[in-house]
């Protein structure tokens, strides 16, 4: 059994991992983590004690199958908590992540299989991130950044890879929520900011925001 502390840990060299197959560094855990890279080497002897990470001086890590499979099942509990908060609770999506921070660490599989079960076995949580199942898999849903559409394109908000409570609380003023579909009018050459329609109405933002909206085509 992991501690708080560790478990932490693996949920953060799992999302950092999880779009490539490079080694993740100690400096980019310690950014993630909002700690000194010191303390994440003691951690990081630690997990490798306990066979959970590969690590290699100067290298970076790399989670063990044990360890990944420990790193998804928190994620699993995150995202349930997520959908139960919104879903029963009528919490809104830009206030249930640190609640979930905590909740994902109750350590009852039963519990989690009858969230899921009681849930109607969601597919994903409020900000569109896939939910694994029991077995550890979830379908990957294709999506392209709003950084990325061409002028004149269309497509579905399905998700943000952004989840801070400001990030989320400016995207509800917008009205850029889950499920809403937009047309990319303009894209601005010299700061990259984009305007788009939505519901017949103009709304402007920035790079920035643009790269954390998801988008199914």
């Amino acid at each position: 059994m992991q501690s708080f502390t560790e478990e932490n840990y693996l949920k953060i060299i799992y999302h950092l991992s999880e779009n490539n197959d490079q080694a993740v560094q100690t400096n980019a855990i310690a950014e993630k983590m909002q700690t000194k890279a010191a303390s994440v080497t003691d951690m990081i002897k630690k997990l490798a004690d306990k066979q959970l990470i590969d690590y290699k001086k100067y290298q970076g890590v790399r989670l063990t199958v044990t360890g990944k499979q420990a790193a998804i099942n928190i994620v699993r509990k995150h995202r349930l908590w997520e959908v139960f908060l919104v879903e029963k609770l009528n919490f809104k999506w830009d206030e249930v992540h640190d609640i979930a921070e905590e909740l994902e660490h109750i350590n009852s599989p039963e519990l989690v299989e009858r969230l899921d079960e009681f849930l109607l076995y969601p597919k994903n949580d409020p900000h569109g991130d896939p939910i694994p199942d029991k077995h550890g898999k979830f379908d990957a849903i294709p999506f392209t950044r709003l950084s990325k559409l061409q002028a004149g394109e269309q497509g579905l908000i399905m998700g943000v890879s952004e989840h801070s409570s400001a990030f989320l609380k400016h995207l509800e003023k917008l009205g850029l929520t889950l499920g809403k579909t937009l047309t990319l009018a303009t894209i601005t050459d010299f700061d990259g900011s984009v305007e788009i329609m939505m519901e017949d109405k103009k709304i402007s933002v920035t790079r920035e925001v643009a790269k954390h909206i998801l988008i199914r085509i």
